[in-house]
């Protein structure tokens, strides 16, 4: 996102803003009714460099679920609260040194990288755990397949989100 030509205009930002998110939410929106599964909530949210946890997930859609859940979500409740998660920046990746010190916790003996086996155990027993999908997703840009290894550093620099 270009923030800086819209410095010092809110309202440009917030215009920027509405257009992300309409174009996240309409990649989901199969059926063309400003409504999307409620199951994709969490992708579109990602998909706009927002990373909540399972809790703030959860949360951030009780906050736009209808009084009595259709098992959808509509545009008009979605876009005011993901706008103002954006402005306030929640959701914030980790920062970059934060991400290195987690991984060297998993390689006590400093190789600068994970084995395949010990990424997927690691990531599927311990702590929040990832889905299938979500290991699958990681693994693909994470693995490098000659090795069948992931240098966490060269991973965490592809992660990192530029904030200028």
């Amino acid at each position: 996102m270009t923030i800086r030509k819209t410095v010092g205009k809110p309202e440009a930002l917030v215009a920027e803003l509405h257009k992300k998110i309409k174009d996240a939410f309409e990649v989901f929106d199969h059926e063309s009714n400003n409504t999307v599964d409620v199951r994709e909530i969490g992708t579109i949210i990602r998909s706009l460099g927002c990373c909540p946890t399972e809790g703030e997930l959860h949360d951030f859609i009780a906050e736009i679920e209808e009084e009595e859940p259709t098992g959808y979500i509509r545009f008009e409740k979605f876009i005011p609260v993901m706008t103002r998660a954006l402005v306030e920046r929640r959701y914030r990746p980790a920062a970059e040194d934060i991400l290195l010190r987690a991984f060297e916790v998993l390689d006590p003996a400093k190789r600068g990288f994970l084995t395949k086996d010990e990424l997927v155990k690691y990531m599927t027993e311990e702590g929040e755990p990832f889905s299938q999908e979500e290991m699958e997703e990681m693994l693909s840009a994470a693995i490098d397949p000659e090795s069948n290894t992931i240098n966490y550093r060269d991973y965490i620099t592809m992660m990192v989100v530029d904030e200028n």
